[in-house]
Formats: structure tokens, C-alpha cells, sequence
């Protein structure tokens, strides 16, 4: 397995998000999470990825329970500032020092551990200044209970602000070939020796070709979203056909095509990068990993990099 550096933070090249195993992909399997967890490590993919509001707590606890007696194998991250308790259509981003510590304590408790290796905003604050907020979260790091901060879904303006206060490693972002905003931050993250870290780099699973939206769980949240719906949805597997194309050409998967189109533009956005594609099954990962193999052609990029042009619907 090959590493990324996050500021001084090293991590394994590719990651694994959890949030699937829990909520928003449907119902969640314990026992196969487990088990593709266990399987990441085996095969180096030691960036396992979490936060407190997958599955309200949920998931955290089944990612504690999965690495008890692999903790020191891990680079682990998880989120922190999204609170529904008010019911998801009323979220609040929160930032207020006294709940950043609140925060983290309840999330290390869920997770059995002593330590956060990354410690991530999830959301930019809409209750404190981010002054406030990293300030709190630079304390966690003093006290030992937090190693290195990052945030997600910043711009570059709240990025700088927020690094002035503490170091940031690492910008979590979603990042594919069908979604592009974050090169609009990856300049200041280059600037400040900031790693990024893409969600979704297979777009929620649509850039694969294996989702059917008219066969999706009533938990997948995919079957109301813009992208997959719809007329938007019927558009938007074009998308997936050129990925096909490229991938049967390559004699390789969808899945494949599009994560090596990500490791792809590290060089030319002048940031480190470590997707974190999420699974809850081993065969996905398998072949997840097997895309760190793949490297892309002059011909290849030519016809993937024109596609996020042609997407309809909003990321939400």
C-alpha cells in the first residue's frame, strides 16, 4: 500500500468511509461491516474514516468494536458539528468550544479509544466563529485527546482562517469525476501543505454503473437525490457509459476507472490526495484497492475530464 502525507499526518493512500455501514446505503449488516473492515487492514488500508452523526453514534461504536484490537494499526478519523437532534430537516452546525469538547468526548467514548488520530469539522460552523471552533479543537490536541484537525467543505477564505489558529492536515471534500468544487479550495491547501481527502470519488456509487435507482432500499437516500432521480438521473448515465467505455477498453471495472481518475490529478492540483471510497462489502474493496494499479492515459483523461460538464443535478 502506498501512503499520503496530510500535512505531518502519513496515512495509507487509499481510505475507507464508513458511513454506509450504518445509515443513508440502505440497512446496515454488523457482522459484514465488520469483516470489511478487518479486511481494509489486511490489505494496508490502514485510513479508516467515521463520524458521531452516521447512524447517530451507530457507527462510531461499530467502528470501535471492529478496531479494539487493531487500534495501533489505524489512522482514524471521525466528524464532529453536525446535530440533528432537532430532526434532519432542522440540522445545525455547531461550533461552540463547550460542544467541540462535548463532542469528542462522547465520541471517544463511543469508539472505545483514548485518542483521535484526525479530528474533523464536519460542516463550516453556523453557531460560532471558526476562530472558536478550531481554538477548542487545538486544545483537544494539547490535552493528547486529539492528534491532527481538519475540516470539511471549507472554502479557501475560512481555510486560512482556520489554519492561523492551529495547523489543518487535512480538507475532507467530495471530489470525483462528476464533482469538481474543491479544486476551488485545493490552491490555499497547496499553499499551506493540506492534503485532501475525497468522499464520494465514485459519486455515491453512480459512476460504477452497478446502482440501479429504480431498486434502491426506501433507507438509500441515493433515491431522492438530484443526480439519480428523475430525468437527471436518465442524463446523467451518459456520465456512466463514458466511464464504461474507458473501463472496458482497459479491460478493468467502472469503479476502477474512476478512482484512478482522482489519484490522477494529485500532480496537477499540487495536493496529496487519499479518497476514502466507502463499502460495506469486501468485494467492493477489493476492487477499490486494485485501483491503485491503474494508471490513466493521455487518451483516457482526455475523454473522462470533459464529463463533469455534462452532470445534471445538484450534489444534494
Amino acid at each position: 500500500m502506498k501512503s499520503a502525507q496530510l500535512g505531518e499526518l502519513t496515512v495509507s493512500q487509499q481510505g475507507l468511509g464508513c458511513m454506509g455501514m450504518s445509515e443513508f446505503y440502505g440497512a446496515a449488516d454488523w457482522d459484514l461491516s465488520i469483516a470489511t473492515i478487518h479486511r481494509a487492514i489486511e490489505l494496508g488500508v490502514t485510513f479508516i474514516d467515521t463520524a458521531d452523526v452516521y447512524g447517530s453514534g451507530h457507527n462510531e461504536v461499530l467502528v470501535g468494536r471492529a478496531l479494539h484490537d487493531r487500534r495501533d494499526q489505524v489512522v482514524l478519523a471521525t466528524k464532529f458539528g453536525i446535530d440533528r437532534t432537532g430532526g434532519d430537516q432542522a440540522r445545525t452546525v455547531r461550533g461552540e468550544a463547550g460542544y467541540v469538547k462535548r463532542s469528542a468526548e462522547s465520541s471517544l467514548l463511543r469508539l472505545g479509544m483514548d485518542h483521535i488520530d484526525l479530528y474533523y469539522l464536519h460542516r463550516p460552523p453556523q453557531t460560532a466563529e471558526i476562530e472558536e471552533t478550531v481554538g477548542a479543537m487545538a486544545e483537544l490536541v494539547s490535552e493528547g485527546k486529539v492528534r491532527y484537525l481538519g475540516l470539511s467543505e471549507v472554502d479557501g477564505a475560512l481555510l486560512r482562517r482556520a489554519h492561523a489558529v492551529h495547523p489543518i492536515s487535512a480538507v475532507q471534500s467530495e471530489y470525483s469525476l462528476w464533482t469538481r468544487d474543491a479544486e476551488q479550495v485545493t490552491p490555499v491547501m497547496a499553499e499551506l501543505g493540506i492534503g485532501l481527502v475525497p468522499y464520494s470519488p465514485l459519486g455515491r456509487g453512480f459512476l460504477t454503473g452497478t446502482v440501479d435507482v429504480n431498486a434502491l432500499d426506501a433507507k438509500d437516500f441515493r433515491g431522492v437525490n438530484p443526480r439519480f432521480s428523475g430525468e437527471a438521473g436518465q442524463a446523467n448515465q451518459a456520465i456512466v457509459a463514458a466511464v464504461q467505455a474507458v473501463a472496458e477498453r482497459r479491460g478493468i471495472t467502472a469503479s476502477q476507472v474512476a478512482l484512478a481518475w482522482v489519484y490522477a490529478q494529485s500532480s496537477r492540483l499540487g495536493v496529496p490526495l487519499a479518497p476514502i471510497p466507502g463499502t460495506k462489502r469486501t468485494t467492493w474493496l477489493e476492487q477499490n484497492v486494485a485501483a491503485l494499479d491503474v494508471e490513466l492515459s493521455a487518451e483516457d483523461l482526455a475523454e473522462l475530464d470533459p464529463l463533469a460538464d455534462q452532470v445534471v443535478g445538484g450534489r444534494y
